[in-house]
């Protein structure tokens, strides 16, 4: 779907920003991009703080995959983060302890920052304003700079990560914004009694693209597509 609006592919290692409002097709369009990838051979990490693993499964199996064998053959992890929010234990094979940085960057460094390099994968994350609700701004963002997006950049995988528009303070966005390679927005825009879903690439650095709002089109298995 993104580089439907590109002029060529976004290398491998590159961190892309989503922000997009409440009522948006963000989380359809992960979905969609996520099924995407796995359909053409690649293998896909989908963090999920916003809905449960198996709403994961569900939606993606909706988009024509079968997750339990992707599982099994190692072509997709759900790492669940949903589940610490609501101060359980996770079941999940995929899973961090808790949501506090401090112990998210530990499990950075012993279990993902030592992983070959992985330019056949995709990191999804949902939404990332959810760690703000469990840690300060400060710790927050600098878990972000010093661990997320450096650890695509040395592994090579492609990272997407989504946020809240409108909740964090300016300073966060800034942030943000001048540490990723581009920055793509989803929202819902109402015209009389006409609900229009839209997206459009903000900015990218290495890739020409088309930057102009785009409608979206929600299929019956809400799949999101460009709308013609």
């Amino acid at each position: 779907m993104i580089e439907d609006l590109t002029t060529g592919p976004i290398a491998p290692g590159s961190n892309l920003l989503v922000e997009f409002t409440g009522a948006s097709q963000w989380y359809n369009a992960s979905f969609t991009i996520a099924a995407g990838w796995l359909k053409t051979q690649g293998t896909v990490g989908y963090s999920c703080s916003a809905h449960s693993p198996d709403e994961i499964r569900s939606k993606l199996d909706r988009l024509g995959l079968n997750c339990e064998q992707l599982e099994r053959e190692d072509n997709l992890h759900i790492n669940d983060m949903y589940t610490a929010t609501l101060g359980q234990k996770s079941k999940e094979k995929f899973a961090p302890p808790s949501l506090k940085v401090a112990d998210l960057s530990i499990r950075f460094s012993r279990d993902i920052m030592r992983r070959p390099p992985e330019p056949e994968a995709l990191i999804l994350a949902d939404n990332a304003s959810t760690l703000a609700r469990f840690n300060d701004e400060k710790s927050f963002v600098e878990f972000i700079l010093t661990r997320s997006i450096p650890s695509a950049k040395m592994l090579k995988y492609s990272q997407i990560a989504g946020i809240i528009t409108g909740i964090h303070s300016p300073w966060v966005y800034e942030q943000f914004e001048a540490a990723v390679d581009g920055i793509i927005d989803f929202k819902v825009e109402e015209e009389g009694k006409t609900t229009r879903d839209l997206m459009r690439i903000r900015s990218l650095r290495n890739v020409g693209y088309d930057r102009e709002w785009h409608e979206l089109k929600i299929g019956e298995n809400f799949e999101v597509t460009l709308a013609k």
